[in-house]
């Protein structure tokens, strides 16, 4: 189903609104938002108050494209032309964006502060009668969250208008403003990148985009601050070199920006979640941390405290002509797009438009990089790749020129078979064959692509494995258990050392992990159902728990290394074990699947060729004596018993537990006992 919903939202089925480009990828990223909710931890049946042991991840409400307001009057003047709302929302949907609202200032501060009375917005003066355009930008086009990158797109796109080429200034290393990054960086926010704009012409319209840019990137791709912060400095109020350091907050004092008096770092802190409702939700990224990074130049004059204020001794303003960019992080991909989205879009206002001075920053390790990087990224994509996609005959030449409309550079290749595509710096969403033909897709225009009747016929279905997997949830639903979904990630010791296992290798671990509770990839269901039983050892007894989900394990003969298995997890927690509980809930389930008892039905053996049957085992996450591995077909398919008191101490259990675990993918099959599984 969440397939099915995620291909009908994908291509505006069921419904008689036109599907902007736009449109489909926001409605994308809202189902797989949806599909996520619907994995999260839940619980259903007696038990709704039950919690997860483990962190539970909030989704957040449904992904909304940014919305950037622009003054029409300086779009249009930007554009070279003037155009009518309805005019200017088809030229919008043509490339994939929205014009969601026309309003004007006085209207927008109406509605923000519920207040009706005219006379006193009227006061704003005619600035606020500047009608607005409200333009709703995918979320991955961050080059376009200011009226400059709109306007420079458009104009490539509608009317022929050459894209511009980014330069670095000639500056020679030791002419260079230079920023040197301390060891401590890498214990709070270990990098920076850095960048000047010299001549700059400020206005009150390009200050306000200036700052309004910033800001959207700081609620967008830096995700609040936590991921990447902007500070911009006016270069003559400071000196070179500079050193980005981390030191405790007690050590480092200033006057932050829109102050008169100076505060120790961990006082400013305080400050700002007492007074700041803007400043406030920004305050915990840093607040906990024995080091707060910091930026000092020459004179050890605070630049800023990042991710939180700038100093208000190098505050911009508008006559300010040369900006120096530093923009800090935790990851230096983000930070370097950031850094290449503000110089690219703002660069047209220095002396020699769109050159860009470099900075040198020293890292940590006395390496010494020049930033920003401005070449273009090259890619290759065949024509087939295109035509094949879209179901278009274009010639390379006429696939060329519509990308030369999405500003990409391109090169036909001397057979015409392929295109070779310069990504510039502000294309920071083209990062596959796939996006290049979504461009060519937009500028080609989706309507102007003709409607086929498909040459091959299909019929989806549910998955054999899946209608198993349904029929297992209903029948232990009605055998008195709460169904659980749990992580797919576990730590090592939760998979192994817990359940007295060795670790045997067969676990797909992540590289790098964010946190010790995400290591590997289980191989077992046993532990999560085990924790969320210590975690909600208050309940009722009895507690009777079940999972129906795939464990993943390391494997030679798949392409990804690893497959998964579907397993069916049972646990039941009494002040009994309920040894003999747990071993109906085994003859229940295999009496569903018409698998008999080994010996019980000769007959029904026969026809089916498969029967179950169970022997002592030595599992060590098991009692002695009290466990056995299930058989069926020739092979071990599962294992049932009282879980070890030293098990059940490791996850906080006070309670005797019963658990069974079985393999269901070999009872996968028809009437006539068929294999239904199929390699996908």
């Amino acid at each position: 189903p969440v397939q099915s919903a995620l291909f009908l939202a994908l291509n505006g089925l069921g419904s008689s609104v036109p599907c902007t480009p736009a449109k489909r990828s926001q409605t994308f990223f809202q189902c797989l938002q949806w599909h996520s909710y619907l994995r999260a931890p839940s619980f259903t049946g007696p038990y709704p108050h039950f919690s997860h042991g483990a962190a539970c991840l909030h989704t957040s409400p449904a992904a909304t494209m940014p919305t950037v307001s622009v003054v029409r009057d300086q779009l249009f003047e930007k554009m070279g032309r003037s155009y009518t709302d309805d005019e200017f929302q088809d030229l919008c949907f043509e490339y994939g964006i929205e014009l969601d609202d026309v309003t004007t200032e006085k209207e927008m501060m109406r509605k923000e502060m519920n207040k009706p009375e005219e006379a006193e917005l009227a006061q704003q003066g005619a600035e606020a009668e500047e009608v607005l355009y409200k333009i709703d930008i995918p979320a991955n086009r961050y080059d376009m969250l200011c009226v400059e990158g709109i306007a420079r797109a458009l104009n490539v796109f509608k009317h022929g208008v050459q894209p511009a080429s980014y330069t670095l200034a000639s500056t020679p290393r030791p002419a260079m403003q230079r920023l040197t990054v301390k060891p401590e960086t890498a214990l709070v926010r270990p990098f920076v990148v850095c960048a000047v704009l010299r001549g700059v012409s400020f206005d009150a319209a390009r200050y306000k985009s200036f700052i309004d840019l910033q800001d959207k990137l700081h609620q967008n791709l830096c995700r609040q601050r936590s991921l990447v912060a902007i500070g911009t400095h006016d270069l003559s109020t400071i000196k070179g070199p500079f050193t980005y350091e981390a030191l405790p907050p007690d050590q480092i004092s200033f006057v932050p920006l829109k102050q008169t008096r100076e505060f120790k770092a961990n006082d400013l802190m305080q400050h700002y979640l007492d007074n700041d409702l803007k400043l406030r939700k920004f305050v915990p990224i840093i607040k906990d941390s024995v080091v707060y990074p910091v930026i000092y130049d020459a004179n050890r004059t605070v630049l800023s405290l990042p991710p939180i204020i700038n100093g208000a001794h190098s505050a911009i303003s508008l006559d300010t002509k040369d900006v120096f960019i530093e923009c800090t992080g935790t990851d230096l991909t983000k930070a370097k797009v950031v850094l290449n989205t503000i110089v690219c879009m703002f660069g047209e206002y220095c002396t020699k438009p769109f050159e860009v001075e470099p900075v040198e920053v020293v890292d940590a390790a006395g390496q010494s990089t020049v930033y920003p990087e401005l070449s273009s990224r090259e890619l290759t994509v065949p024509l087939s790749a295109i035509n094949g996609t879209l179901g278009l005959g274009l010639s390379a030449d006429a696939a060329a020129q519509q990308l030369q409309k999405m500003q990409l550079g391109v090169e036909v290749a001397a057979d015409g078979s392929a295109l070779h595509i310069k990504v510039p710096p502000t294309r920071s969403d083209i990062l596959h064959a796939c996006d290049v033909v979504e461009d060519v897709a937009i500028a080609h225009g989706y309507n102007n692509i003709p409607k086929r009747i498909p040459s091959v016929y299909t019929q989806g279905r549910e998955l054999p494995l899946n209608q198993l997997t349904e029929l297992l949830r209903g029948e232990c639903a009605m055998a008195g258990y709460t169904e659980v979904l749990t992580w797919a990630l576990c730590s090592r010791s939760e998979n192994f050392d817990n359940l007295r296992r060795q670790n045997d290798g067969t676990a797909v671990e992540i590289g790098d992990p964010a946190t010790a509770e995400f290591e590997v990839c289980r191989t077992t269901l046993l532990p999560a159902a085990l924790k969320t039983l210590g975690a909600n050892k208050d309940a009722a007894l009895p507690i009777k728990l079940f999972e129906v989900s795939d464990v993943i394990g390391a494997s030679e003969q798949h392409e990804t290394g690893a497959r998964n298995q579907r397993r069916l997890v049972a646990v039941y927690c009494n002040k009994e074990a309920g040894f003999e509980v747990i071993h109906g809930l085994l003859n229940r389930v295999m009496e569903v699947l018409g698998v008999p008892l080994t010996g019980t039905d000769p007959a029904l053996e026969s026809k089916a060729g498969v029967s179950y049957s169970w022997a002592p085992s030595q599992d060590p996450a098991f009692f002695p004596g009290r466990q056995a591995t299930v058989h069926a077909g020739g092979q071990e398919v599962g294992a049932f018993g009282i879980i070890h008191p030293e098990v059940l101490e490791k996850f906080d259990i006070p309670f005797p537990v019963s658990a069974l675990e079985v393999n269901i993918e070999p009872f996968c099959f028809d009437q006539n006992y068929k294999s239904l599984l199929h390699k996908i």
